[in-house]
């Protein structure tokens, strides 16, 4: 009987649930040897159900609170989805592990430790195939950059507005703060534009989303990055529509990102749990 109560209050403890929320929590990097700060949205849990994951990467000058700022309805989306979406403070890291400055290892942070910090303290389903990033501008080239790099741990990713080719820009957004300058170090800025790591990608390896306002700055960038793609035979989604560079078309391209993030995960049975 003793243990029979146990397992009833267990049951309406796992039942129970929670309201789709926000919480702010910091996440120690030990590659940095500090604090991170990373905003959470946890859908709503009707059960013992476990979630896909949607790493949002914000632009340069953003922070962790960038992407509930543009959807302030973010939680609502977490729970429409039932999608656990994770925030993190990059700074104006471009997402790197700069070869300058060995306490700036967004990349180690973003493609190993955060995940892991995640996966221990959220009930996610922990694998690739439940696993996505994106981000806008900066974060854009950082979420294809890390999942590029690291597609045992993304098996999706997306790219709204992303600075996809540096190289166009030297002087621009602290850049060279973190590479050096190009006229001095055009190998470093070589190996550290999304552009040049498509020789990494083969077929199916990732699924793959870039969508770029045709009036954006960094659209010639995103469309040669398209056509890169198409020539390698490398399976991806492009969306090119009326646009700039701002928060009101990334308030709308987050959910085109998000549904085809949603056919990715689905079926629900097939994931790693």
């Amino acid at each position: 009987m003793k243990r029979n109560c146990i397992w009833l209050v267990l049951l309406f403890s796992c039942m129970m649930g929670w309201a789709a929320n926000k919480e702010k929590v910091s996440v120690f990097s030990n590659s940095m040897q500090r604090t991170v700060s990373v905003v959470m949205v946890v859908p709503e849990r009707v059960s013992c159900e476990r979630f896909p994951v949607v790493y949002l990467l914000h632009g340069y000058s953003g922070d962790e609170n960038t992407w509930c700022k543009i959807r302030p309805d973010l939680d609502k989306i977490a729970d429409q989805y039932q999608m656990i979406f994770v925030c993190p403070d990059g700074q104006n890291s471009w997402y790197w592990d700069s070869p300058l400055h060995r306490d700036v290892c967004y990349e180690t942070f973003i493609s190993q430790e955060l995940v892991q910090y995640v996966d221990m303290h959220y009930p996610t389903l922990a694998g690739r195939q439940a696993r996505a990033i994106t981000g806008l501008s900066m974060g854009g080239h950082g979420a294809l950059w890390n999942a590029i790099r690291h597609p045992d741990v993304f098996g999706a990713a997306g790219s709204m507005s992303g600075g996809l080719d540096i190289r166009p820009f030297p002087d621009s957004w602290e850049m060279s703060r973190q590479l050096g300058t190009l006229a001095a170090n055009k190998e470093v800025w070589d190996s550290h534009t999304v552009m040049e790591q498509v020789d990494k990608l083969s077929p199916d390896m990732l699924a793959l989303i870039i969508d770029c306002g045709v009036d954006d700055f960094f659209y010639e960038v995103n469309l040669r990055f398209h056509e890169e793609l198409l020539k390698r035979k490398i399976g991806h989604d492009f969306i090119a529509r009326p646009g700039a560079h701002n928060a009101a078309y990334w308030k709308n391209s987050i959910l085109y990102q998000l549904l085809f993030f949603n056919q990715f995960f689905a079926p629900r049975q097939e994931l790693v749990h």
